[in-house]
């Protein structure tokens, strides 16, 4: 099959089919139907009439264009001439509806066409327009893919089948590393040289196809069996699952606050309890996860976060853990590779369910006994005295003759709070104004990962579930308008200057009235 070029003369007004829709739309508004429908029936009537007044708008505003013809000779990136030019067309799918762009292309033996009017459109290499990849992005970040194809389908003119789908969310997600890293040199968050910047880190756990599991995960779970045939029963799960690095960097304002102070804060006493002095709150929050990359690459990200935030290190850095042994290590590793000072704090609330399981092994549920016991051990941990704390509570079991089994939570708790002491100074913390709690790392687990991954009980493919994690970051760190605009520059890069010599797109020839065109025929 070969085209052929037929000229044939482009209509000098383009937009008289718009036109033509638009007089009939004003004349259905008038009609005896319309004037028996309801308000609501009325709004969904002129929506659908509307999106393909729109189609038709866009339509003719494409052909207006022109057919693209460069202004001069076209050369391609390896500096050759591409003297052959022929008319092309192809199908543009968009939020209105289909379109069709014709353009001319300018070719040479065994090499595909350069378009120089698809270059001054920054139009994608598939058929889905950047402005449905980026509806198609938000509304696969919120939720499920098959409810973000049927809110595609309903509310704009595209149809976008799930596979497709998946795949335009991959690529709106491409440039989430490259945009931060050009970010990085801009300032963010407060200049106050007292201000506290904070990193912390966490984990979840995100239940994968077995193929993308890590290399020992999979392994475990080639020798699990199944209790169900359809479903992971109890306890199945641990081996089924590939852990996302979740990390969080945010500034805010010093907050003082005593021992007791921070205890009423966690158990109010009366309603004077309740009317504490306002928090700050964080400002210039960045939020984001990671499956693919391991967990030294993403602690080590958000400490080049901060440090392009604060080069003068004006601040006082915190970092924020929960006590997890290798992302401690490499905290302190990658901080002492890079030269940053920070205050390594063990989150309080992790502090405070050892506790509390402590407690049990003396006292019985939701009696005052246990929260008496539970709180006094608290305080004087919030005091600094952690070491003291631990010994006591040990000291208590053993005066009390507690069983190996009854006494375990007793052990860990002691043994959680001696191997730790170095990062339990809560009474200097506090008076430093530092945070001890990690909600806003918790808050990002929930939210990025367990919120949208947890959402339908699947089972994610890799590069899938990255790339909505990384749209997910991006919404929640209120970075997704900057970005999609950084995206579609890369778009523009990628897809059509780098094709050209010099790396830019030729300017093309203003459109006259009426221009004569080829189009494709099919020549049998």
């Amino acid at each position: 099959m070969l085209a052929a070029q037929v000229p044939i003369e482009t209509p000098a007004e383009p937009f008289t089919d718009a036109d033509e829709h638009y007089a009939e739309m004003k004349q259905y508004l008038v009609s005896p139907e319309a004037r028996q429908m309801s308000e609501s029936d009325l709004e969904r009537e002129l929506e659908k009439r509307g999106q393909e007044l729109l189609r038709q708008l866009l339509q003719a505003h494409l052909e207006a264009r022109g057919p693209g013809d460069a202004v001069g000779p076209v050369h391609d990136a390896q500096g050759v001439a591409r003297p052959e030019r022929r008319w092309h067309a192809r199908q543009l799918e968009t939020v209105f509806g289909t379109v069709e762009v014709g353009r001319v292309g300018y070719g040479r033996a065994g090499e595909d066409s350069l378009h120089p009017l698809d270059g001054q459109l920054n139009l994608p290499p598939e058929r889905y327009s950047l402005e449905v990849r980026r509806r198609a992005a938000e509304e696969a970040a919120k939720g499920a893919f098959d409810e973000a194809r049927r809110t595609l389908e309903r509310y704009t003119g595209a149809e976008v089948p799930k596979r497709q789908l998946e795949q335009l969310v991959r690529r709106a997600a491409q440039d989430f590393e490259a945009f931060y890293e050009a970010r990085r040199g801009e300032s963010a968050g407060s200049t106050e040289a007292r201000s506290v910047l904070v990193l912390t880190v966490d984990g979840k756990g995100v239940v994968m196809r077995k193929e993308d599991l890590r290399a020992a995960t999979r392994r475990a779970a080639a020798t699990r069996k199944h209790k169900l045939r359809w479903r992971l029963s109890k306890g199945e799960k641990r081996n089924s699952k590939r852990m996302a690095t979740v990390a969080a960097v945010y500034t805010v304002a010093p907050f003082v606050r005593t021992p007791e102070e921070f205890l009423r804060s966690l158990a109010p006493l009366d309603s004077r309890d309740l009317k504490q002095a306002p928090r700050p709150r964080p400002v210039a929050k960045r939020v984001w996860a990671s499956l693919e990359q391991d967990p030294g690459a993403v602690i080590e990200e958000a400490i080049l976060e901060a440090k392009h935030r604060d080069a003068a290190q004006t601040k006082s850095w915190v970092a924020l853990v929960d006590g997890n042994p290798h992302q401690l290590d490499l905290l302190e590793a990658l901080a002492a590779t890079h030269a940053v000072p920070v205050t390594v704090i063990v989150d309080i609330i992790h502090v405070t369910e050892y506790v509390w399981k402590a407690a049990h092994a003396f006292h019985r549920e939701g009696t005052p006994e246990i929260e008496y016991w539970a709180l006094t051990r608290l305080r004087s941990i919030l005091e600094g005295k952690s070491a003291a704390v631990a010994a006591g509570m040990r000291r208590e079991a053993t005066v009390k003759k507690l069983s190996a089994d009854a006494r375990a939570a007793v052990d860990d708790c002691a043994d959680y709070l001696q191997k730790y002491a170095t990062y339990l100074h809560y009474d200097a913390y506090l008076a430093a104004g530092y945070p001890i709690a990690s909600g806003v790392v918790e808050g990002a687990c929930r939210y990025l990962v367990r919120d949208r991954m947890e959402l339908t009980g699947a089972r994610w493919r890799l590069h899938g579930a990255e790339a909505v994690l990384k749209l997910r970051a991006l919404r929640a760190s209120g970075d997704f308008d900057a970005y999609w605009t950084f995206h579609e520059a890369r778009e523009r890069e990628r897809t059509h200057a780098s094709r050209y010599a010099d790396g830019v797109v030729p300017p093309i020839t203003s459109p006259t009235p009426a221009v004569v065109r080829p189009r494709l025929r099919r020549v049998k």
